[in-house]
């Protein structure tokens, strides 16, 4: 059984997992839990008793293919770091493009129009909770309802303060470099040209303790671009996302995960970090490549789900030139 999500969110060709559990896009991870283990005791045989046997079968198709993926989903750190990044980028793209969004729902209306729109959407997203699952058959009219609400909620914040969940900025721990005492105590220069060794060791301790964090991230991105290399494509973006933990505003990492989702038919999450890693380097050629690439697909499809599938595994034969050759020189695997 496939289930039609076509409003909200799902409209972008983005799974919106908040809405599939009827909880706010800026809830916490014990918020998370506590609603999905609510909807799994609501969607459990035990509770199903005396319901007919077609509405078993739906909650256990409603558990297994929508609740318990959207749960695994945002319940591990690392896979809701990044979901929640794509979130920020989405508001910030739908509150540019607020005037040609087309919202359905009278309560998604209601949301765009009023002051207080923090307090409104998450008083309308307990409402719709507290009866989400009670009634199986408009279990999805209520999942696309909650979307549109996350949608006009973006679209009005712009995806502020999302990004501080998602990609905290480790604590640093170069010390050194806030007492320098060979600097503060200099002894009387006689008149030797031997006086330079100073400054050389005061420069190169400054280096070094500026230098660990940076260096870190870069050997995520080498290791990245390695396994993309071999095609190994998910081992590629979790050494991507730590890249990205350590530095949130690193160019290079949005754009080479870009291509790891594009290279993976991902394409709306492709998009999010081209467009991400523009903003933070305007002349990244990998990235407007990316983008590219993604429009060509986008106008080859034209309606015809396969089509955009098939544009990108032409994409992920092109390793060798334009948009993957730029990454490994010209090899092909």
């Amino acid at each position: 059984m496939s289930f039609q999500l076509d409003r909200g969110l799902f409209k972008h060709d983005f799974t919106d997992y908040h809405a599939i559990l009827c909880i706010p896009v800026d809830a916490n991870v014990r918020d998370i839990r506590k609603r999905y283990l609510k909807i799994v005791r609501r969607l459990h045989p035990d509770s199903l008793r005396q319901v007919s046997d077609d509405e078993k079968k739906l909650a256990n198709q409603l558990l297994s293919k929508l609740v318990n993926p959207a749960y695994e989903k945002i319940s591990a750190e690392q896979d809701y770091a990044e979901y929640v990044l794509i979130l920020s980028q989405i508001g910030k793209r739908l509150q540019e493009e607020s005037s040609s969004v087309e919202l359905t729902s009278d309560a998604a209306k209601k949301l765009a129009a009023v002051n207080n729109v923090e307090q409104l959407y998450k008083t309308a997203i307990a409402q719709i909770a507290s009866k989400q699952y009670d009634s199986l058959k408009d279990a999805i009219a209520k999942i696309t309802l909650v979307s549109e609400l996350n949608l006009v909620y973006l679209m009005r914040t712009g995806g502020k303060n999302l990004i501080k969940q998602s990609l905290p900025v480790p604590a640093p721990t170069s010390a050194p470099e806030t007492t320098p005492a060979p600097e503060t105590t200099p002894t009387p220069p006689p008149a030797q040209g031997k006086t330079s060794k100073s400054p050389k060791t005061t420069s190169t301790a400054k280096a070094s303790a500026s230098s660990p964090e940076e260096s870190r991230a870069i050997q995520y991105i080498r290791r990245a671009k390695d396994l993309m290399a071999k095609n190994q494509f998910a081992a590629a973006r979790v050494e991507l996302q730590d890249a990205l933990k350590l530095e949130p505003n690193n160019s290079t990492s949005h754009s080479l995960i870009g291509v790891v989702y594009l290279r993976q038919n991902q394409t709306t999450m492709a998009k999010v970090h081209f467009d991400r890693a523009l903003q933070l380097d305007p002349n990244d050629e990998q990235a407007s490549a990316g983008k590219s690439r993604i429009e060509q697909i986008g106008k080859s499809s034209s309606g015809k789900p396969k089509a955009s599938s098939t544009g990108a595994k032409s994409a992920n034969k092109s390793e060798g030139g334009g948009l993957f050759g730029g990454l490994f020189g010209g090899k092909k695997k």
